[in-house]
């Protein structure tokens, strides 16, 4: 995965909701809107680093007969271009949890992830020190696993971030994802620490909704990733969500950018 060209605005949407139709021209959207990278959530039963908003966005998507090959089919429409869309070249990141992994077989879910066009994988329940076999089928297709260091990772630091790639995921906050009024972790401090220990770049993730925020947090770090925001908005307008991603991501964007001057 290369490297952070300039502060990266991430984005997440939940792959499926409501259709996987509408999951392929939302990404698009965000896209053209100037997003960096993209995270595609894997919907799954029981999503424990969730909160509510993503948590039914799973719901909705299950119900729906979503299946983790219909994800694999976007993805690689996205990358060859369909329907007089150019193709995406932007990294598409998978957000997923140990449980379909292994249901789907390590090696097939990380083969079909070098087909499709996936750069890098996010396993948040899957503790660093149980990584090794997840990384070494990832690894045989090319595929990155990202690294998320939390607050309470602090004793950990070094070790994990050491041996991180691609970026690293910094949550913002304990707990599960969701919108926050206000972010009080001290993330200047944590940042500076995994600085030490490696070049790769780092996102901050979780709590992040607003403009001001984002430039906070990309002041801080590289990049800012955003979730339920962007998934609170295709639940309220559903197979109509195109002009008011197109407008949440476009104005994101330009709070990050602002925190490279």
């Amino acid at each position: 995965m290369a490297a952070f060209r300039h502060k990266a605005f991430i984005p997440f949407i939940t792959a499926g909701d409501p259709t996987i139709s509408d999951t392929e021209r939302y990404i698009h959207t965000m896209a053209q809107a100037g997003a960096d990278m993209i995270e595609i959530g894997i919907p799954f039963s029981d999503p424990v680093a969730e909160g509510p908003v993503i948590q039914r966005a799973s719901e909705r998507a299950l119900q729906g007969g979503l299946k983790i090959d219909h994800i694999f089919a976007m993805v690689k429409r996205l990358r060859q271009g369909k329907e007089q869309r150019a193709a995406l070249t932007i990294p598409l990141i998978l957000m997923t949890y140990i449980n379909p992994i292994v249901v789907y077989g390590k090696e097939r879910f990380f083969s079909a992830c070098a087909d499709a066009g996936i750069d890098g994988v996010i396993v948040p329940d899957c503790p660093f020190e149980e990584k090794g076999e997840l990384i070494e089928a990832a690894h045989a297709c090319g595929v990155c696993v990202i690294s998320m260091i939390a607050p309470t990772s602090k004793n950990r630091i070094e070790m994990i971030a050491s041996e991180a790639e691609g970026f690293i995921y910094c949550v913002s906050s304990l707990g599960v994802t969701g919108m926050r009024g206000h972010i009080q972790t001290d993330l200047p401090t944590i940042v500076s620490t995994i600085r030490q220990y490696t070049n790769i770049p780092v996102a901050i993730g979780f709590g992040i909704s607003n403009p001001a925020q984002a430039k906070t947090m990309a002041s801080v770090a590289d990049g800012a990733i955003v979730g339920s925001a962007l998934v609170a908005i295709v639940a309220d307008k559903g197979a109509q969500a195109d002009a008011a991603i197109h407008d949440y991501v476009s104005t994101m964007k330009a709070a990050v950018e602002e925190a490279n001057t």
